[in-house]
């Protein structure tokens, strides 16, 4: 880490950690509220000498990297809501063909064009895959601008550690929030996980070649048997989550990203009326920490707080299934939810 905290943008921060993380080659295509990391990557990028092409469309950056990464380099896109639904070809196939790309997503107001507001409706295309077969992401969801840069940084070790597609999903208040952060050090590019399967990286050998089509049922049954082998190693090594206040509360809030936060605010306003109120916060949507969940929340009423018309809820209903009652409490459009507001709906399911 560096030793003093400088003042950038979650969308600066999320750029910055992955050019210290060894990211050689960006593409992408603008779109708010991202707009800074292909602006910042334009710049910085070019300066190391490493690879940026603004794409001519958001299909276009996603299979770039798709081929970058085949051919050995750390891979990035980054891009909004839209735009993450033109990139989910692209994604479905790096899936299939096991390959490490991370994929930022500063989601917005949807469906459709929507707005360019924060919202937390891309839950369930980032956890479900987003595209099409059996296939997963890993996903990371950042709370602060601290988190944006270490979670950036993190995103391309567990890309390479299993040769799977990350997703960084921030939301749009995530993104342009300006704090204060400690960036990661830079990795020299010779100390970069190495990757033999890579096309070219066996000179004299028969050819490499990466793909994710097989014509022949039982062969790719197999194959996909044996990613999800690897998802349940995921599972088991890779949950991350935070829980504040729990043991003793009351009520549960569990929310993420900028819901977490207003969550945080919520907590004390509840504290001043003798309300315990825990926040469990997950961190890798997927993998969801379901059993963790069900073990801090012990049977307590659990408020589930969104930016959306509910799409974590879901996910918290089957960690808990019927051994706590859970609440919703939302805001879509990109509205944020007030912290009097998850306050009141505290009350209302406490009967306070």
């Amino acid at each position: 880490m560096s030793e003093e905290k400088v003042l950038m943008k979650g969308n600066d921060a999320i750029s910055e950690a992955a050019i210290r993380a060894g990211c050689t080659a960006y593409f992408g295509y603008p779109i708010t509220p991202q707009n800074e990391i292909p602006a910042y990557m334009a710049l910085h990028m070019l300066k190391r000498g490493r690879i940026f092409i603004q794409a001519e469309s958001e299909t276009a950056a996603m299979v770039m990297v798709y081929g970058a990464s085949c051919a050995g380099a750390r891979a990035m896109t980054s891009s909004s809501s839209p735009g993450m639904s033109l990139k989910q070809e692209g994604l479905s196939y790096a899936a299939g063909a096991d390959i490490p790309v991370v994929v930022a997503n500063v989601a917005r107001g949807g469906p459709g064009l929507g707005n360019i507001a924060p919202a937390q409706g891309d839950y369930f295309q980032a956890t479900r895959g987003g595209g099409h077969g059996d296939y997963y992401c890993i996903v990371l969801a950042p709370k602060s601008v601290q988190e944006c840069a270490d979670h950036s940084y993190l995103a391309f070790d567990l890309a390479d550690q299993y040769r799977i597609p990350v997703i960084l999903l921030a939301d749009g208040m995530i993104g342009q929030m300006v704090e204060g952060v400690l960036l990661p050090p830079e990795r020299p590019l010779k100390d970069l996980p190495k990757r033999p399967w890579a096309v070219g990286n066996n000179p004299g050998r028969d050819s490499i070649h990466i793909t994710s089509i097989d014509l022949m049922p039982d062969s790719l049954e197999r194959k996909i048997q044996t990613r999800f082998e690897r998802y349940e190693t995921i599972k088991k090594n890779e949950l991350r989550y935070e829980e504040v206040g729990c043991d003793d509360a009351d009520i549960v809030l569990v929310a993420y990203g900028t819901s977490a936060r207003i969550c945080q605010g919520a907590r004390k306003l509840a504290a001043k009326e003798g309300i315990k109120a825990g926040i469990w916060r997950p961190i890798t949507l997927w993998p969801f920490a379901c059993e963790a969940l069900s073990k801090s929340s012990s049977g307590k009423p659990i408020l589930t707080v969104e930016m959306s018309m509910g799409q974590l809820v879901e996910d918290v209903r089957l960690a808990v299934y019927d051994r706590s009652p859970v609440h919703f409490f939302g805001r879509s459009g990109g509205n944020i939810p007030t912290e009097n507001e998850v306050l009141a709906e505290i009350k209302k399911i406490l009967k306070r």
